[in-house]
């Protein structure tokens, strides 16, 4: 990850769950066994610079496991 979050995710919306995600069998055995949902938001972050910008983010999440691998899409300013 070569950005910072600043802020709250905002707008957090469900892409996939269980077994619609294509890296399920990865994510579990990397992080363990959970009910596994792919998810995007809207958040302010800091890049490399050490400039802000808006961008959308996608992660996984699982319950007790937490975000996990956390990327930036696109930028949205």
């Amino acid at each position: 990850m070569h950005f910072e979050i600043v802020g709250d995710i905002a707008q957090v919306e469900t892409i996939a769950v269980g077994r619609r995600i294509r890296e399920l069998a990865r994510l579990q055995k990397m992080y363990g066994k959970g009910r596994w949902r792919k998810l995007k938001g809207i958040a302010q972050i800091r890049v490399r610079g050490g400039s802000s910008r808006k961008a959308e983010l996608h992660w996984y999440e699982a319950h007790g496991i937490g975000r996990k691998e956390i990327k930036r899409k696109r930028y949205l300013d």
